[in-house]
């Protein structure tokens, strides 16, 4: 009787302690413009997916780098190959609010090429480091894109057809539901255009303050670099550029805590061949995945902004500003603006946690461990 007491005992004791541990998990909302296989958006997605600290409610879809519904269809293709598609993926916002992709070619004719256009954008051009070393493949809108398509339709997919779908609930519906469902307990991530998360805004008055913050991969300050996409135009960047009415209405929205991932910061994080090679080591569908699919040499963008939220020391030096986007119809569109506290001005405007530097040989280890950990 002692002895079965005592095993009753140990396992209320160890469910107990797996309950406890379940609901310490921080809750997440990814919104994120998928273009893939492999790359930056997938393998964000996926710093948050293998993280055991973190419950992915669901993944929202928003054209940006690509199209959405292709987006959709890489992402729903991931999860499979990796083991996770019991996540729920939701279609958001095709077009940006405002800016319209024949109003932009019209623009850039007379004020000058913006670098990427992202899904309204070309192929692929060289891409070579310091060193004169090929580093990879970034698209450029300058050249034809033999593989350009409509914005509803899904080419061939390399990686394969999916065969799970999309919710029916749409991402701005879906991300209200999610955090009225978890008040004060989901951060969202957003890693793409704002469009869904200013639509969720527009809807719901609440819907900021009822989050524990926002993760925002977006702006740009000062970075110091010889890239001509920033060298030359040091407060652009595409996320804000693709949809600066969204960014400007997201800046401004009572989040409990905005958290930016800058160009400054980003532009020090690479994909190495050295990192791909430890990751193609692991025998797990993650690291499978990357190692089969993840070409691209270019910078880690979306997953230091994910790795960061995780593991806030990866941060090394941050400055607080208050920031909106110029959504003026000029050649400063789309550009990051900051004011310190004394120069701010009397608009409403929320403080933004802007990342500037970071211990890259921490953050390196830490997403190299992730990509090449076993399914949870």
């Amino acid at each position: 009787m002692h002895s079965a007491l005592l095993r009753l005992s140990s396992a209320l004791l160890a469910l107990s302690f797996t309950t406890t541990i379940h609901a310490q998990k921080r809750l997440v909302l990814i919104d994120q413009d998928g273009s893939g296989p492999g790359g930056s958006n997938q393998m964000a997605m996926m710093v948050l997916l293998q993280s055991p600290q973190v419950e992915v409610l669901g993944i929202t879809m928003v054209t940006g780098n690509a199209w959405r519904d292709e987006e959709t269809a890489h992402t729903l293709r991931m999860l499979e190959l990796i083991g996770r598609s019991h996540v729920p993926v939701a279609k958001g916002a095709v077009f940006p609010l405002v800016r319209t992709q024949e109003a932009t070619r019209l623009e850039t004719a007379v004020l000058g090429q913006v670098s990427w256009l992202g899904a309204w954008g070309g192929g692929p051009t060289t891409l070579v480091d310091a060193n004169g070393v090929v580093a990879g493949a970034k698209p450029d809108h300058s050249v034809i894109n033999p593989n350009a398509h409509g914005p509803y339709e899904i080419p061939p997919l390399p990686e394969g057809a999916p065969m799970t779908k999309a919710i029916d609930e749409d991402a701005v519906h879906f991300l209200i539901r999610q955090v009225h469902a978890h008040p004060h307990e989901v951060t969202i991530y957003a890693a793409g255009p704002l469009t869904n998360i200013a639509l969720a805004l527009s809807i719901d008055a609440q819907f900021a303050e009822l989050t524990k913050g926002i993760v925002i991969m977006g702006g740009s300050l000062n970075p110091e670099t010889t890239d001509p996409e920033f060298a030359e135009s040091p407060r652009h960047e595409f996320n804000f550029w693709f949809d600066p009415e969204a960014a400007h209405i997201v800046l401004r929205a009572a989040w409990p805590r905005i958290d930016l991932t800058t160009v400054d910061i980003s532009i020090k994080a690479r994909f190495t061949q050295a990192m791909l090679d430890a990751i193609s080591k692991s025998k797990n569908p993650a690291a499978q995945y990357i190692a089969k699919w993840s070409q691209e040499r270019y910078y880690l963008w979306d997953e230091l902004a994910a790795a960061a939220w995780l593991d806030p020391s990866i941060i090394t030096r941050e400055k607080v500003v208050r920031m909106d986007v110029d959504i003026l119809h000029g050649p400063e569109s789309g550009n990051t603006l900051t004011w310190t506290e004394q120069l701010r001005p009397e608009i409403p405007l929320q403080k933004v946690h802007a990342q500037l530097d970071l211990d890259l040989p921490k953050f390196e280890k830490m997403f190299v461990e992730l990509m090449s950990a076993s399914a949870r």
